[in-house]
């Protein structure tokens, strides 16, 4: 029993030689290695400490030691193993000794490839993040392809695990796997088809980290916050976060509101019900009124003298009401939204800039405007629309016209009592 005894400690003892350096080695690297880096002005350096690069390099050393290890002295353990083999019961412990050398070096190359992969993972997210302090990693995110690379590493470190705890070649499991090919398709159809879509939206810059984007049919509306292999996360504007499938964005369609942020407007599209019952021939009085406003004067002394000069021409009196040219309240007012949104400083005149009427409808003429606003912030961007509009509504009158409104439970009832109050009507009695 002593053989045995004497083998048994000798395996213990490399484990915690191999135990101890790996503290000793993650001491120096956090304390000594790691003070130096933030001491540094580089900042990628920084990262690879958040991303414990430098922790999972410690895993090196104790590697180290137990390969070497396994390697020298399992040779020497087999040999004095077998020499007391004959000495077992039965033969199984024997067998379990004979075993025990090649098991453990079979252990310790599974502990290679899990330090392996630990790396190389912990290095792919610090390149990931040091790619995100770049300008440019907003336009080409690349996180997607990192996370690629990380499962074409697990599922190579998966069969060559599987290969050294079986003893076959591992081009032997690859061969086999194109049995089970489908399965694979299936099980990783999100993410191929989030690799493919990735690279599409990339290569074609369709949207990119922190773009305003809207796809009602999966309830997004707000900022882009991360794009990964396969999917895209979006903060709503409640706060809210809305998850969708990478490969959704190419295969369907979706608002990029990056347009608008890049241009120098953000449209105001809006339209006023004018009541055409209002709309009316300009009276002598009025035109005179608003000669007052110096927006209109020159207008409408310009007008004035261009529709002289072609009554005249035509020779059509002022009293042809049908065949002569006269200014109307709706003209007024168009030309007048014009003159007064372009000379507001926070309209954008040099952009699309139209003030016209729309097909008339049950609920009057619509009267569209459709401009650009320098503001393209949101908060400042609807003040200055109410403003407008504000304004619209409270100067319509001054034209003589009114603003359509369907009738509600307060018009029906003041029209019933005014129908009481007429002479003749008898409501009420009558048999």
């Amino acid at each position: 029993m002593a053989k045995p005894l004497a083998a048994l400690a000798v395996i213990a003892t490399i484990l915690l030689v191999a135990w101890l350096s790996f503290l000793i080695t993650r001491y120096i690297l956090e304390h000594w290695i790691i003070k130096i880096v933030r001491k540094t002005r580089t900042e990628w350096d920084d990262i690879m400490v958040k991303d414990k690069v430098f922790n999972a390099l410690s895993h090196l050393v104790p590697l180290f030691i137990l390969y070497n290890s396994c390697f020298f002295a399992t040779p020497q353990l087999d040999k004095s193993l077998a020499e007391m083999a004959p000495e077992a019961a039965a033969g199984l412990q024997a067998d379990f000794y004979f075993s025990l050398g090649p098991l453990l070096m079979k252990l310790v190359k599974v502990y290679f490839v899990f330090t392996f992969v630990y790396i190389a993972i912990r290095i792919l997210n610090a390149v990931n993040h040091i790619y995100e302090t770049r300008p440019y990693s907003h336009h080409r995110p690349i996180k997607g392809y990192i996370q690629l690379i990380q499962i074409v590493i697990f599922f190579l470190a998966a069969i060559i695990v599987i290969a050294i705890l079986i003893g076959k070649d591992p081009s032997v499991l690859v061969a086999g796997l194109g049995a089970i090919a489908a399965v694979l398709m299936l099980v990783f159809k999100d993410t191929i088809l989030g690799f493919v879509a990735s690279i599409q939206l990339s290569a074609n810059e369709m949207v990119k980290l922190g773009d305003w984007i809207e796809m009602p049919g999966h309830r997004a509306d707000g900022t882009v916050l991360d794009i990964t292999l396969t999917t895209v996360k979006v903060q709503n504007w409640d706060k809210t976060i809305t998850t969708i499938p990478t490969y959704a964005l190419v295969s369907e369609s979706f608002i990029n509101w990056k347009g608008m942020e890049e241009s120098e407007g953000r449209r105001i599209k809006r339209s006023i019900f004018i009541d055409m019952y209002s709309i009316r021939f300009c009276t002598r009085e009025m035109l005179e009124q608003f000669k007052k406003s110096d927006i209109l004067r020159d207008y409408i002394t310009e007008k004035e003298e261009e529709i002289r000069k072609h009554n005249k021409k035509k020779q059509i009196g002022e009293e042809d009401v049908l065949t002569g040219r006269r200014q109307t309240n709706i003209g007024v007012f168009r030309k007048y939204l014009e003159l007064y949104l372009k000379s507001n400083p926070r309209i954008n005149s040099k952009m699309t800039f139209i003030i016209r009427q729309l097909q008339p409808t049950e609920k009057g003429l619509p009267m569209e405007i459709y401009v650009f606003s320098k503001e393209k912030v949101w908060a400042r961007y609807e003040k200055l629309q109410n403003d407008i509009f504000d304004h619209i509504f409270a100067v319509i009158p001054e034209f003589g016209l009114k603003i359509f409104q369907s009738p509600a439970g307060n018009d029906m009832r003041t029209a019933f009592q005014h129908s009481q109050l007429m002479p003749g009507n008898d409501l009420v009695g009558s048999k």
